[in-house]
């Protein structure tokens, strides 16, 4: 194991890693809060952690990943009633919804995912711990907040004061009368009618959303653990609100490290049901493959904004299927071999670059690099070297996530696409009559059959194994 940087946003800047455990990072993930469909920002998320998990556990880390789900929630709760359904019904039907999304994406399953649902007594336990501390007070009406600023450190994630905050507060949020600040917040809230709710010694009610995750995350890992992770969304006030309600309950610092994945624009605007650009991953793999919607994601460094729209996805396809391709014409000649050889080099290169702040745009620039020695290697017929890179290009796109598809049922793919006129066996046969057109030394007959089949969407490869087919990109 060699050591990586990461970006820690507490700091605001690239720092060395150091595991509190030698060999062993844990890590937490906010998950979904699951009252809809999961969006192509959640994917980011998904997908980047993903990767990151994936690389670090091919460098020899040990990793327990947990990754939450919020299921009981203000959204939760509104949009139960409003399909009239109980609140487990909605819930269990979106988490299954995430996990088949999630697996669609390529992601490897979380090493726990809890429900906040099954926490309630370890969150009451913790806000127990801080009104008995004195940093969180219960309100008249039956909530329960805690006290900002008796946590001298509060803003330190954000960068944020809490008098630079104060400062024309209520103009910006609703200050509750029953609050001490106007940036207090909810641990527990008291149960309105027809609301679902828990006993607690302030009263029945149901917890807040920052304390889900404190409460959760320390139960799996403990009061101290190595990463944080989750959208850039949640820094403030959620992760912000996280730290203070931990650290105060436990007197332990509560994560070494925190990551934040950026921002997805839709055609250049932030996405919003209001604007009429929300798309549920759902909704994008009816147009894309999934695992193009993943390269897409893959091919920028997880920290930056992208920019998503059809074009840009387009364009994933092209650059995905190259591999694609090279993994299909290496196959005609020599099988699916694998040999135990690897390009040191570029594997270093590659590492180099995940090492670096996990640079996946980087790293897949040693991609192609390998892919066109592939290439090269194949068309000059040096089987040694093809096996070399082929092997190569094999184990690091393994460890991305990526040609993790059939090469035939990818490239025939119809994701997206008007249906062919032609069935598989139609085209089949024309390829035939082509061949027996060949044979005959009928060239003109044989290159009008591959024209007509081009320009029905169908794109004919001569190998040594015979003619195969593909759908034009």
């Amino acid at each position: 194991m060699q050591p990586f940087v990461l970006y820690n946003s507490e700091q605001r800047k690239k720092v060395e890693f150091v595991p509190r455990k030698k060999g062993h990072i844990d890590i937490y993930v906010c998950g979904m809060t699951v009252y809809d469909y999961c969006h192509i920002g959640h994917a980011r998320v998904m997908v980047a952690f993903d990767f990151i998990i994936r690389f670090l556990r091919s460098q020899g880390w040990k990793v327990r990943y947990i990754r939450n789900i919020t299921d009981i929630d203000d959204k939760i709760i509104k949009r139960a009633n409003e399909n009239a359904e109980s609140i487990t019904a909605l819930t269990d039907r979106f988490i299954q919804a995430m996990n088949e999304d999630s697996a669609s994406l390529g992601c490897i399953e979380p090493d726990e995912a809890p429900r906040a649902t099954e926490y309630i007594d370890q969150m009451q336990n913790m806000i127990g711990t801080l009104v008995n501390k004195g940093t969180a007070y219960p309100a008249e009406n039956g909530d329960v907040y805690f006290e900002v600023e008796k946590f001298a450190k509060y803003g330190r994630l954000s960068g944020r004061k809490l008098d630079d905050m104060q400062a024309g507060a209520s103009e910006r949020i609703d200050v509750e009368v029953e609050k001490k600040h106007p940036f207090d917040f909810v641990l527990w809230k008291h149960a309105k009618e027809n609301e679902p709710s828990w006993k607690s010694p302030w009263g029945n009610g149901r917890p807040g959303w920052h304390i889900e995750c404190s409460a959760m995350s320390t139960c799996c890992l403990g009061n101290h653990f190595d990463i944080h992770g989750g959208g850039s969304d949640l820094l403030f006030p959620h992760h912000e609100n996280e730290i203070a309600q931990s650290e105060a309950a436990t007197g332990e610092q509560y994560v070494n490290y925190w990551m934040h994945v950026g921002f997805i624009n839709v055609d250049g605007e932030k996405m919003s049901k209001s604007l009429g650009n929300f798309f549920t991953i759902r909704d994008v793999m009816e147009k894309f493959h999934p695992e193009v919607i993943r390269y897409f994601i893959v091919s920028s460094h997880y920290r930056s904004p992208v920019n998503f729209s059809d074009t840009a996805l387009k364009e994933a396809k092209t650059a995905l299927s190259r591999f694609y391709h090279s993994f299909k014409a290496y196959n005609q000649v020599y099988g699916d071999k694998l040999v135990e050889t690897l390009d040191e080099n570029l594997v270093e290169r590659f590492n180099s670059a995940m090492r670096d702040d996990f640079n996946t745009a980087e790293a897949i620039a040693v991609l192609f690099e390998v892919n066109k020695e592939l290439n090269r290697a194949v068309k000059e017929e040096n089987a040694a070297q093809a096996g070399i890179f082929y092997a190569t290009l094999r184990h690091l796109t393994n460890i991305l996530g990526l040609v993790q598809h059939n090469v035939d049922e990818f490239l025939k793919s119809d994701i997206g696409q008007e249906a062919l006129d032609l069935s598989e066996a139609e085209i089949e046969e024309l390829i035939q009559q082509r061949k027996d057109a060949k044979k005959d030394k009928d060239f003109a007959k044989a290159d009008a059959i591959r024209q007509s089949l081009l320009d029905q969407g169908v794109v004919l490869e001569d190998t040594r194994q015979g003619t195969v087919w593909r759908r034009a990109d």
